[in-house]
């Protein structure tokens, strides 16, 4: 029986059919919008619903600076606003008169001492107030080039040379046995998954904070989510296009680099925010359990090149340094965004995006290590199971100099 062709539908009626339940649903929307159905069950008098959010707070020559987001649902006016109880003149760069998401950035004349704490009080039309705490007052850094430049040699400190030092481990991890090797893969799972769980927990306490409106648990979810399929589409393209046996492995090295790159890019942010709010003594400690905590970095991306190298396969000298740029080099850029315009969504989206990243790179290795031998089971073998318990010490002890 001849099969019934399908109908031909012209594409002004392929539009109209996407078209018409939108325009239903915008009118639904207009008409449940200017009717306020829920004002009619509540009645046309109650107190609005005051949520406001403060942004980045910077201190200049003599000014407070700081940015606020209006993050409830009725609209809100910024009355007066009180430094350390006493209240001062103030101008909104957006007006006084917030909508709904409505932003704006307050600048305070005010002669705020170095070293001491100062509480800001912002008093709203109808007397609510917000507060916000300056722990300690230092003057903000500006992107100069001197400040960018010692931006980004805190960023070669902490980032591109640990894990450039890592990467001298080659020599050594690339004469191992096969059981080594399983060793040092599985050692290279566990570093990478206490980064995944530091990660997720450092994320979500930032997210949780955020104001309502961003959302920031959802944020986190769907943006690891975003990096884990995107790795996987690019991971198949990087196999898909590999021209040798050695393909396979410096594919693996090379989503792990970026997946690192991406986690380091988090803790650039950790840093450079932790100077730009004036906690010297925290950023100083950062910059030296950063430092040792990624040296072991390198070694999680030379482990899948290891294999390889022992079976005859060359790795250049060069790779492995374009390896550990593209996992070392975003600590710079972190620092820079974090130091000049840190914002909590920021330090939400990019450590999603590393935990995304790490999650993917840790399941690709994992394959690696069973499909030697075909079977799960061969991830319970001693070499694997003390090469994940290694990894997991080892950044349980480095990572207690952060703190």
């Amino acid at each position: 029986m001849a099969a019934v062709p399908a109908p031909v539908v012209s594409r002004a009626r392929w539009w109209m059919a996407a078209a018409v339940p939108l325009m239903l649903l915008a009118a639904l929307i207009g008409f449940i919008v200017v009717n306020g159905p829920a004002d009619a069950l509540r009645g046309g008098d109650y107190p609005p619903v005051e949520r406001l959010a403060f942004g980045k707070v910077t201190l200049g020559e003599g000014v407070i600076t700081a940015t606020v987001l209006n993050d409830g649902p009725d609209p809100v006016t910024i009355a007066q606003i009180a430094v350390d109880d006493a209240f001062w003149t103030f101008s909104a760069s957006d007006g006084q008169h917030l909508g709904r998401l409505g932003r704006t950035t307050l600048t305070i004349p005010y002669p705020w001492v170095h070293g001491e704490a100062h509480t800001l009080r912002l008093v709203t039309a109808t007397g609510v107030t917000f507060d916000h705490t300056i722990g300690v007052a230092v003057t903000s850094p500006t992107p100069t080039a001197h400040s960018m430049f010692v931006f980004a040699l805190i960023g070669l400190y902490v980032g591109v040379l640990p894990v450039t030092i890592g990467l001298l481990w080659f020599p050594l991890v690339s004469r191992l046995g096969r059981a080594g090797i399983d060793f040092v893969l599985a050692l290279t799972v566990g570093l990478l998954l206490f980064l995944l769980v530091d990660a997720v927990d450092e994320a979500s306490g930032i997210a949780g904070a955020l104001p309502g409106s961003y959302q920031g648990i959802a944020l986190l979810a769907f943006a690891a989510a975003g990096a884990y399929l995107g790795l996987e589409a690019v991971g198949r393209w990087l196999k898909g296009r590999k021209r040798a046996a050695s393909g396979q492995g410096w594919a693996l090295a090379l989503l792990i680099a970026i997946g690192i790159g991406l986690h380091n890019f988090g803790e650039g942010l950790a840093i450079g925010a932790a100077f730009g709010l004036g906690e010297a003594t925290l950023g100083s400690l950062l910059i030296v359990g950063f430092t040792l905590h990624n040296t072991t970095e390198g070694l999680a991306i030379i482990a899948p090149l290891a294999r390889e190298h022992r079976a005859g396969s060359r790795v250049p000298v060069g790779a492995l340094l374009q390896l550990g740029l593209i996992g070392g080099a975003p600590t710079i850029a972190g620092a820079w965004l974090g130091g000049f315009t840190y914002a909590p969504v920021w330090s939400v989206l990019f450590l999603a995006l590393g935990v995304g990243a790490i999650a993917q790179v840790s399941v690709q290795i994992l394959r690696q290590v069973a499909g030697e031998r075909g079977t799960v089971d061969s991830l319970t073998r001693g070499p694997v199971v003390a090469g994940l318990a290694a990894g997991f010490a080892i950044m349980y002890v480095t990572g207690m100099l952060i703190g």
